[in-house]
């Protein structure tokens, strides 16, 4: 308190401390020895000057740093916000915005490969869509849908949800053959969660096996009820492979469309949702994005089309690909449109700063958190010597921690926990994102502590093996590459790089890693077992040996491998065998049916009744508990 007291400069004190205590009363006043200070006449509340200040501060081992203080203005928002909503008389009619969604392998890709004409599916591995992609697609009657395609496997169910953000109808892929699956589930969960309308799309009923009554039963019991039941949720037969029934899929997606009455203001200043990110090497920064209000045009960045093609104009429901960002936005950000570059540049700085503020408050509550924690410890350890004086009071303390210094700081640090240290690299954040989502349901740190040190988007590089060298660790890439000189440091440097491109393998080959990581255990195999029928005592030497007349009954007994003795069901003795005998002769092998001999290697009393055991053991892997759901 004396310490940060001080009226003789209007300065503040900032300690650099490393690894050091908050200095209380009792540190004061043992730096203060040897000065001219009266250390009896100090009180809690006494003011130093700055020399004593610096003399106490060197004594502690710390470095000091006057600074002036700054009133830190409050700065005015400068933030960009969404224009409030438009007059509904200057709206227009716009495509609507579907999103396919449903279980994994029912035939997602395959509906939106034959709707757009393109090669989609033959293109993706193990037929899974890896992550967001929007897709606009013309009916020949003229009216024109926008898709979003995301990921129907159990591991992306946030970038599922992150599409029904945006989307108008969803269309519930569900394979006549299989039902109501648990990632068809989530599906409906997703939609009812937006307050999105659902479409049934029963496919593969080209199929001997379809069953589309049984489907329209099992949606039942989630709320989801078809026409054909008294509710309003259109169904439609279809086959994605063959390209049966798609156009009254369309259809029935147009006309419920015509019923929302979706519409949009295509004035103004663009508003608009990004759908995907990544980082390509000949464009940079690239994003998908659903334009929902305004009409971006081409100006300092480039719009491409879902093939490949500029665009000038994107107007609401219109998927575009936008090249020419600074830095990669994240999946799932606004698009605000601003009426200049000086404009852009104070919302950046406002928002910069917001976030600055708000890491610098959450920094305070954690410092507040410690502060309140160690003056609690502090007080604790005082507790009782409220009429000592600071001598008295450091000779308890150092009396009650004496034994912690006999602690070496090597057997302090030292940790006997089980860690698989990994850094994540994918194609785009969306992929990265559903690994995390995936890698939040660990739940086996007991078995081995999972650390994801790193993760980011783009190529393994350098600095990634270098990471992954530091801490042990495995580097993961998904769609992403490494090239030759990564790989030979790699190999030199001993680390494990593992590249997928189907993310449900990428955990499979995790679980395997940190499975690799845990104790083997010893598993039993039992090769055969016996009966004590009979006692008998042998005389060797000149001591008595208890020895067992056993039938085998099972398997056969080998005088090389592990016995055990069981009796009630009880295990009385593991060990190994000092003689086998049948019909007086040593023998290393008796089977099934055969009458023997047998002494243990420990003098145990037999009974009749008791089982003899023969058994080897072998050392197996064992199996990481974390089920991640699929």
């Amino acid at each position: 308190q004396a310490l940060l007291s001080s009226t003789a400069s209007r300065s503040l004190v900032t300690l650099m401390l490393y690894n050091f205590p908050f200095l209380y009363s009792d540190h004061i006043y043992e730096a203060l020895l040897n000065t001219s200070v009266d250390i009896d006449a100090l009180e809690p509340d006494s003011v130093l000057n700055e020399v004593l200040i610096k003399d106490i501060i060197q004594k502690s081992g710390m470095k000091h740093k006057w600074a002036k203080l700054k009133e830190d203005k409050i700065k005015e928002n400068k933030d960009a916000v969404k224009r409030p909503p438009a007059d509904p008389a200057t709206l227009t009619p716009r495509p609507p915005v579907v999103t396919i969604l449903g279980h994994v392998d029912h035939g997602k890709t395959t509906l939106l490969d034959t709707l757009r004409k393109t090669q989609v599916a033959a293109m993706e591995a193990g037929g899974i869509t890896q992550h967001i992609g929007a897709f606009l697609v013309h009916l020949p009657s003229g009216e024109k849908i926008t898709f979003l395609d995301t990921p129907g496997h159990a591991a992306f169910s946030a970038m599922r949800a992150r599409g029904t953000h945006v989307t108008d109808i969803v269309i519930l892929v569900v394979a006549a053959e299989d039902g109501v699956m648990k990632q068809t589930v989530e599906s409906i969960q997703h939609a009812k969660n937006a307050r999105v309308p659902i479409i049934v799309a029963i496919n593969k009923c080209d199929k001997p096996e379809a069953n589309p009554d049984r489907v329209k039963k099992e949606l039942l019991a989630h709320n989801v009820v078809c026409e054909e039941y008294g509710g309003d949720v259109q169904a439609v037969h279809v086959s994605a492979l063959k390209g049966d029934n798609l156009m009254a899929l369309a259809e029935a997606t147009v006309a419920l469309a015509e019923v929302l009455e979706l519409k949009a203001d295509s004035t103004g200043p663009v508003e608009g949702t990004i759908i995907e990110s990544s980082t390509d090497k000949g464009k940079g920064p690239v994003t998908t994005a659903i334009i929902q209000r305004g009409t971006l045009r081409k100006g300092l960045r480039m719009m491409f089309d879902e093939n490949g093609k500029a665009m000038e104009v994107a107007p609401p429901s219109m998927p575009v690909e936008i090249v020419g960002w600074k830095e990669v936005p994240s999946a799932g950000e606004e698009i605000l449109e601003v009426e200049s570059e000086q404009r852009a540049r104070e919302v950046v700085e406002w928002r910069t700063y917001a976030e600055q503020q708000e890491k610098a408050k959450k920094d305070l509550e954690v410092i507040e958190a410690k502060q309140k924690e160690h003056r609690d410890a502090y007080k604790k350890d005082r507790e009782g010597m409220e009429n000592m004086s600071w001598k008295q009071r450091r000779a308890a303390v150092y009396k009650s921690k004496k034994h912690l210094l006999a602690i070496r700081p090597k057997e302090k640090g030292e940790s006997d926990k089980n860690v698989l240290h990994i850094i994540i690299k994918g194609d785009v954040d969306g992929s990265v994102e559903a690994i995390l989502n995936i890698l939040d349901t660990y739940d086996a740190d007991e078995e081995c502590e999972l650390d994801v040190v790193h993760c980011g988007i783009g190529d393994i590089s350098e600095n990634d093996i270098n990471l992954a060298e530091t801490f042990k660790g495995v580097v993961y890439g998904f769609n992403v590459n490494a090239n030759k000189p990564i790989q030979q440091l790699a190999a030199k440097k001993g680390i494990k790089l593992k590249m997928h491109k189907i993310i449900y393998r990428l955990v499979e080959d995790l679980q395997a890693e940190l499975s690799s990581t845990l104790p083997r255990s010893l598993e039993e195999h039992v090769l055969g077992t016996a009966v004590v029928l009979a006692i008998f005592d042998v005389t060797v030497g000149k001591s008595t040996v208890p020895v067992a007349g056993c039938r085998v009954q099972k398997g056969q007994l080998d005088k090389k491998m592990k016995f055990k003795l069981i009796r009630n069901q009880e295990v009385i003795w593991t060990g190994y065998l000092s003689s086998m005998k049948h019909h007086k002769d040593d023998v290393p092998v008796v089977k099934t049916g055969m009458d023997c001999g047998l002494s243990l290697d420990k003098n145990i009393a037999f009974q009749v009744g008791d089982e003899i055991v023969c058994f080897n053991e072998k050392e197996v892997e064992q199996t990481i508990s974390w089920d991640p759901g699929f």
